[in-house]
């Protein structure tokens, strides 16, 4: 078997290797040939960085590197162009300050191409190289990496006033790329947030985003075609570590962890740093959220009193960026990763957001309950399994009890005061979190809550209260006949009615009863 690209972003290192590569040099070439400069917004670890390599290969005029991949044949091996490449993620910005480190890199590619710049100023050096290499090289290609890393970083209220400096300053170095445009063959940058009113894309308002854009939603990530088609070896070796399953069982199982991702609501792709670490470790794990805990994210949820993120709605002025000013969650969950488009109504510019798949939600989710509770992320799932455990026995006395001491242990500041939506989301979570690991679903509405619960033999409808009574929270569950659609499932169903008594910080009551149709 070919080896599997694990851990490498060059894409001349890549090929030397014999690795495994996604052939996406059709969309590149597509790229290339419909316009001059672009923007790509996607999350950490899903390709950009490869992308920027595979483009820089072309236009240095590696042809070596690409013998049976499409674009082989397609292009002007002779056409070769100097490249600015600067990958932000390298530059060391903290510790040197982020003109020096832009100083610093600037003169470095000046002395790979023995040029010598003169200039003061970082922002005036990136000028002054574009001039001079155009004049030397002929036209110049740029690109752009982790564009927004000197900002992202400093996303916490407190570190913010960083962030700003830091947007500040990159407005300043992009705006010499506008009055550059003669020099300038080809520009691409690339960042996982797009951010609005910095003055970077007004500078650059000439830049086609493809973030969104349906002709290229498959740049990156491995869409299904692509996993099957390169990684078949690799999968039927997997599949010898889960006997157990049938190969429609294992693929369906991998689909559910990793994939899911997708910019049009219609095509999906596979995250590939999990997909190809759980293909060589064969076992179902959370190898993309382990490579970056979303600490600030988790602050910005606790300000906001903000925790619930399943079958989100947002506007297109919502999605496309968000302001450095007024942070909105559902933004920026989605820029980085965490939410995925699932629909989207194009007559009115309307977004449906959710998860993208099993290891981002169980992931998170422990982090969030975590953040709730005040404990660690790794004991969170234990009272989940507990609930599990309970309901396979059928004994709904148990699961009551395992929720009061989830609220138990809640310190009591947490609680005073709170309302509905505090025990909502709490209850939700752990709901949300056991359909991740049997067949369960939880739907919301009106700032309320029904979870479903099936096991092996019965079906179990239940309403939360708070501060009513069981027998009202029952009472929904008749009159709005939510058992009526599970009646083909020739189960008993059991509707459970449960009330939340704040002062007690308690289940104060519930109350079950068989369906009868």
């Amino acid at each position: 078997m070919k080896k599997l690209p694990i851990g490498i972003q060059t894409f001349s290192k890549l090929r030397e290797d014999d690795c495994i590569y996604v052939d996406k040099t059709e969309l590149i070439y597509k790229i290339l040939t419909t316009s001059r400069a672009y923007f790509l917004s996607r999350p950490r670890r899903f390709g950009k960085s490869m992308t920027i390599s595979t483009l820089k290969s072309i236009y240095e005029g590696e042809k070596q590197y690409f013998k049976g991949l499409w674009i082989e044949d397609k292009w002007n091996w002779e056409k070769k162009h100097p490249v600015i490449h600067i990958a932000f993620n390298a530059l060391g910005y903290v510790e040197l300050g982020l003109p020096q480190a832009i100083t610093n890199e600037l003169k470095a590619i000046a002395h790979k191409y023995n040029i010598e710049l003169v200039s003061q100023s970082y922002d005036t050096l990136f000028r002054e190289l574009i001039e001079k290499l155009a004049a030397l090289k002929g036209r110049v290609v740029i690109l752009i990496d982790e564009y927004d890393k000197p900002i992202i970083d400093f996303l916490e209220k407190e570190k913010r006033p960083i962030a700003e400096q830091n947007r500040a300053i990159l407005r300043n170095f992009y705006s010499s790329i506008k009055s550059a445009d003669p020099y300038i063959e080809f520009f691409l940058m690339t960042g996982v947030s797009k951010f609005s009113q910095t003055g970077i894309f007004s500078n650059l308002n000439h830049l086609n985003d493809l973030t969104l854009d349906q002709r290229f939603v498959n740049l990156v990530g491995y869409t299904p075609n692509e996993l099957n088609q390169y990684f078949a070896e690799w999968l039927d070796y997997a599949a010898q570590s889960f006997p157990d399953l049938s190969k429609e069982q294992f693929m369906a199982h991998i689909r559910l962890w990793y994939n899911g991702y997708s910019w049009d609501g219609i095509n999906t792709v596979y995250n590939p740093y999990s997909i190809l670490n759980f293909l060589q470790k064969r076992s179902f794990e959370n190898f993309w959220f382990k490579t970056g805990t979303p600490t600030f994210l988790l602050k910005l949820m606790r300000e906001q009193n903000d925790f619930l993120f399943n079958n989100l709605t947002a506007s297109d002025t919502l999605i496309d960026s968000y302001d450095l000013e007024n942070l909105d969650l559902r933004t920026i969950l989605f820029q980085t990763g965490y939410l995925t488009i699932k629909h989207i109504d194009r007559m009115n510019g309307i977004y449906t957001l959710d998860y993208p798949n099993r290891e981002v939600e169980q992931a998170l989710t422990d982090y969030i309950l975590a953040e709730i509770l005040h404990t660690s992320h790794t004991s969170t799932a234990i009272p989940v399994f507990n609930i599990k455990a309970a309901f396979l026995k059928n004994d709904v006395e148990k699961v009551v009890k395992i929720i009061n001491a989830i609220l138990k242990d809640v310190p009591s500041p947490l609680l005073r005061g709170k309302k509905e939506d505090f025990y909502h989301a709490l209850v939700h979570l752990h709901f949300r979190y056991l359909g991740l690991l049997m067949d369960s679903e939880v739907n919301t509405s009106d700032g309320r809550m029904d979870a479903v619960v099936k096991t092996p033999s019965h079906i179990y409808i239940i309403e939360f209260k708070l501060n009513q009574s069981a027998e009202k929270a029952l009472q929904q569950i008749k009159d709005k006949d939510y058992a009526a659609k599970y009646t083909t499932e020739n189960k008993p169903i059991a509707l459970v009615g449960i009330n939340f008594n704040s002062r007690k910080k308690a289940i104060g009551a519930w109350k079950m009863e068989d369906y009868i149709q």
